[in-house]
């Protein structure tokens, strides 16, 4: 696994660091079970802070992408499955929106719409 920032970024690098691993978990790169490096190794090859890498791995951990588990450190949760699912369905979206003509800001604006209209129960 290959975690990638950009120190020139406006973005921060615990955002960065986070968005790299959620990128492989949807990508299905990282797969339920698989054990991410220690935040003291990432720090290193990334040259960031060790606290820095700790604030990605709990912002992952908060959203259920990877848990904690004493003595095997950060692994990818069960649920990563279903995030690699909806990258696929993502995709799909995607192309479908391109077929009608639609941009990307249109096509998040859809997406932020719909995820905002109240769900049928």
């Amino acid at each position: 696994m290959l975690i990638r920032i950009d120190p020139t970024a406006e973005t921060d690098l615990y955002e960065q660091i986070a968005d790299s691993v959620r990128e492989d978990v949807a990508a299905a790169r990282l797969v339920a079970g698989d054990r991410l490096p220690s935040a003291r190794e990432v720090a290193q090859a990334l040259d960031v802070n060790l606290h820095t890498v700790l604030k990605a791995y709990q912002a992952l951990r908060e959203e259920g992408l990877v848990e904690m588990r004493r003595g095997r450190g950060a692994v990818i949760a069960p649920m990563s499955a279903a995030v690699a699912e909806l990258a696929a369905d993502a995709g799909a979206l995607v192309a479908r929106a391109r077929e009608l003509g639609l941009g990307t800001e249109a096509l998040i604006a859809a997406v932020r719409q719909a995820a905002r209209a109240p769900r049928d129960t």
